[in-house]
């Protein structure tokens, strides 16, 4: 293990408030997943309701981001998308809470509706290493873990949770799906070994890469991107599939969508570059969003004022 990865863990903690913050998850996934979905559904509307009505959380941060994306809407159009992304947050917890007992190898397509799963199977079981791109939007989460179903294993780069009781806890769920987990800092080295062995590298695009990332369009504002996505696929030859897996109707209903596959060997003007690819990856995910901006995660912040430089380069 790297340096920095040994740093990053480090930062967790196992003290006895982390250990009651853990007892208290498991105590709401316990009752979670011994009521019945529709029940479930029905409690994430009330909470949306109660949190979006009365309770002030990331209220600024969402308003700005909806006024940012979509300045046109008027006021109750805001109020309703800021709802149904509360609903679907909730739910989307639910949805991975009853996950495990629902969801097998039997039953997969009671759940999950692929129209191209002919396209995903040729790049997530081939010989050829892979990029797969997705963003806080749908169950990302559930992606990952029915793949894992199929005995099609992928590596995931995420930041460790500060508690270490909930981390471990998490990273049971995730694993159990056959998903590996490399920490976000200090692990390029594995990386790179992972795409040489023909590995499948899960990654989430819409993640702010401070100044020095690679600023782009995003949704029509410039956002700073992580290059590493576009380096890995310019870098290996592995193709970059851009996907996403949206609840459709009712609770764990999903169609997993491929947006867009980058192949190397078959050259385009959008691999021309790290700033062409990470442009075409992120208009892929924005068209998907603004198909259903309901399940976009609009809490977490996204765009940040670029420096002027920055702005001059973009443009």
């Amino acid at each position: 293990m790297s340096k920095d990865a040994e740093t990053t863990e480090s930062q967790q903690t196992y003290t006895f408030v982390d250990y009651l913050g853990y007892l208290a998850l498991r105590l709401v996934m316990s009752f979670t997943q011994s009521t019945s979905l529709e029940r479930c559904d029905r409690i994430c509307r009330l909470l949306a309701k109660v949190v979006t009505d009365w309770l002030p959380i990331r209220k600024a941060l969402l308003e700005e981001n909806l006024q940012l994306i979509y300045p046109n809407w008027t006021p109750q159009q805001r109020k309703r998308v800021k709802r149904e992304m509360w609903h679907h947050l909730f739910l989307m917890c639910c949805e991975i809470a009853h996950a495990p007992r629902k969801i097998h190898r039997e039953n997969w397509h009671q759940h999950y509706y692929a129209p191209n799963r002919k396209k995903v199977v040729e790049i997530v079981l081939g010989n050829r290493p892979a990029v797969l791109v997705s963003g806080h939007f749908g169950n990302f989460e559930l992606a990952g873990y029915v793949t894992g179903l199929f005995g099609i294993p992928s590596t995931t780069v995420a930041r460790p949770l500060d508690n270490g009781y909930i981390h471990d806890y998490f990273m049971a769920f995730r694993s159990m799906g056959g998903q590996h987990f490399l920490p976000k800092e200090g692990s390029s080295a594995e990386v790179q070994e992972l795409l040489k062995n023909g590995g499948k590298l899960a990654l989430l695009a819409d993640q702010h890469a401070g100044p020095k990332g690679c600023w782009v369009d995003f949704m029509g504002q410039l956002a700073s991107c992580h290059k590493g996505l576009a380096l890995f696929t310019l870098t290996s030859g592995a193709p970059m599939m851009v996907c996403s897996n949206v609840r459709r109707g009712k609770p764990l209903q999903f169609e997993f969508q491929v947006l867009g596959i980058a192949d190397p060997l078959q050259p385009s003007d959008y691999l021309a570059s790290v700033s062409s690819l990470t442009r075409w990856y992120n208009e892929r995910l924005e068209r998907a969003i603004h198909a259903c901006p309901e399940q976009y995660w609009w809490l977490h912040r996204r765009w940040r004022p670029p420096t002027p430089i920055r702005v001059r380069q973009a443009a």
